[in-house]
């Protein structure tokens, strides 16, 4: 597998150039790494986003008709969905960036950590048992958000705007106000439901009612702190102070937490794939491993895939067959490389997989309890996250997922500051081999510990060939994000399905436990005479109450075609 070398730098010449970025005043994506200026000519027609809310979408175009690139418009696109799409867009919590930049790869990690003070059994009773909802509402589920330090980590080494520009459409959302749609609207209720009497939240989202002009005035604060600061006010300045303030007595998360945080350039996964550089999440995603381990083995079981139907039942079943191995190893590998070496190498090695994909029953689902990890010797995250794909006019690409975790995240709302907290410590194995409310187990690889990044299941992916772009893609949907992914990939190139359809077609989901149990959407349910045959091969049928938002661009020559899911409220647009 190939690996894409990190661009090393001390640390001490990044604290220089940081704070002289910062004692100056010159916040125009100042560099930490050596910009390449160089202009380009366009190879695209269109520069084309996908995104999660229409507001992101004309932040974006707004920074592409100022000049700005697929980076800039990426960080315009985030910060904007942190006002407009506060259900799962942030700055209170984290997320991976997968770049394509001038034609090289890379890879930004700014997920969030456990605090400082975070211990292994810290949601356990004096018995031992997983104490319920510890972990998802309220200032103990908090950890320390990485978005704006991921953000100006990107912006700074590509961009090509001032930092101020990519900011300003964000902060005329928080300031001006924007129309509250009828999803967001319902998506607040059900979240009030959780928060009652737990949190703030209601003191700062109770009048947020479909078809009002909703206003942040206080967020609207902290980004203009952070517009003119960068990433040192949220991380060591006044909001800094208030989300510290906001935690003493409560949570765990210290200003010296705050301090510490770093985003964290690493490799990409890549892997080669029907002709296609497949480039991907690394751990502590296992996204990225994962989605490989699908394509591979579905390719390398070709012979019993041969005439057989998309999403027909036995389709279904060689999906779920493979899907139950990836899930094997998924649980108890993957972790946070910086406290665990993940085996990702090993995982994604063709002779491996090939014997995987051996293993597959091609006739009855095989017997749960016999399907181990595959290397010797079972993970935890919600539904609720936001995706978005970028492409712009140069060839340049971002594919960018980020979360909270649940809609609202934890339901803190930090006082005087507008932001939201994430619940992203349930992303941990609160107690190893205990499933989660996803019915995912996790093993020590993903304990908690203080500063470990929490595994996650977030996939921004980007496909290329020849070296140029080809589909920019990912989802949220919690364990469901890489199997989505893998689904649409296929439908678009396997089955030679247009993008728009790809993107809207039938998915599924299996995950190795609850035992031979298939996972169906409510867009696009299993029922009737093709449930009746999915349960004749053995399988429980049982729904989730979400659907994922695919975000997909694809580059059809000098064309880009960009698609929007119609589960949720996205907007996919050409920029000329």
């Amino acid at each position: 597998m190939k690996l894409v070398e990190k661009t090393k730098i001390s640390a001490a010449a990044l604290a220089l150039l940081s704070l002289s970025a910062l004692s100056t005043g010159f916040l125009e994506a100042t560099p930490a790494f050596a910009k390449d200026t160089q202009q380009r000519p366009a190879v695209l027609n269109a520069s084309a986003v996908a995104v999660a809310d229409k507001y992101a979408a004309d932040a974006a175009e707004q920074i592409f008709k100022e000049g700005g690139n697929a980076v800039d418009a990426a960080v315009a696109i985030a910060f904007s969905l942190a006002v407009t799409y506060p259900e799962a867009g942030n700055i209170g919590g984290g997320g991976f960036m997968t770049l394509y930049v001038n034609g090289k790869p890379y890879f930004l990690d700014y997920r969030e950590r456990a605090p400082l003070a975070a211990t292994r059994t810290m949601y356990l009773d004096d018995k031992g048992n997983v104490i319920p909802g510890k972990s998802l509402f309220g200032y103990d589920a908090v950890g320390v958000p990485g978005t704006v330090e991921g953000m100006w980590e990107a912006q700074k080494r590509f961009g090509k705007l001032q930092w101020k520009q990519v900011l300003a459409p964000a902060i005329k959302y928080a300031r001006d106000g924007f129309v509250v749609d009828e999803q967001l609207a319902k998506r607040r209720e059900a979240a009030e439901k959780d928060f009652g009497g737990k949190t703030n939240f209601d003191d700062y989202f109770g009048n947020l009612k479909e078809g009002v002009t909703f206003k942040q005035p206080d967020l609207a604060n902290v980004l203009t702190r952070i517009a003119n600061q960068g990433a040192k006010d949220f991380y060591d300045g006044k909001t800094a102070d208030l989300i510290a303030a906001s935690m003493k007595g409560h949570g765990l998360i210290t200003k010296r937490d705050l301090q510490e945080y770093k985003a964290v350039w690493r490799q990409p996964v890549e892997a080669k794939w029907n002709g296609y550089e497949v480039i991907t999440a690394p751990p502590p995603s296992s996204g990225g491993v994962g989605l490989v381990q699908l394509l591979k083995m579905k390719a390398m079981l070709a012979p019993q895939f041969k005439d057989v139907p998309l999403n027909s039942p036995q389709y279904i079943h060689l999906i779920a067959e493979i899907e139950k191995r990836v899930f094997a190893d998924r649980a108890q590998y993957l972790g946070d490389p910086d406290f665990y070496k993940v085996p990702v190498a090993q995982l994604t090695d063709d002779a491996y997989l090939a014997k995987r994909a051996a293993e597959v029953d091609p006739d009855k689902p095989s017997d749960t309890k016999s399907v181990q990890p595959g290397l010797g010797t079972s993970m935890p995250e919600k539904a609720e996250t936001t995706h978005f794909s970028v492409v712009d006019k140069w060839g340049n690409a971002v594919s960018n997922t980020y979360t909270i975790n649940g809609y609202f995240g934890s339901g803190v709302v930090v006082p005087g500051a507008g932001i939201v907290l994430n619940d992203e410590m349930d992303d941990f194995a609160s107690k190893p081999g205990v499933p989660n409310m996803f019915g995912v187990v996790g093993s020590d690889a993903n304990s908690i510990a203080p500063k470990k990044r929490p595994l996650s299941s977030m996939t921004p992916t980007i496909l290329t060939k020849d070296g140029k772009v080809a589909l920019v893609i990912g989802t949220p949907g919690g364990s469901r994000i890489f199997t989505s992914v893998f689904q649409v990939i296929n439908n678009n190139y396997d089955f030679d399905m247009p993008l728009k359809d790809s993107v809207a077609a039938m998915r599924f989901h299996h995950q190795l436990l609850p035992p031979n149990t298939i996972f169906w959407e409510p867009y696009a349910p299993i029922d009737g005479e093709l449930a009746k045959q999915v349960e004749a091969k053995g399988y429980v049928l049982k729904a989730q109450d979400f659907n994922g938002d695919i975000q997909a661009i694809r580059i059809n020559g000098d064309t880009p075609d960009a698609v929007s899911d119609p589960r949720g409220r996205g907007v996919s647009r050409l920029i000329q």
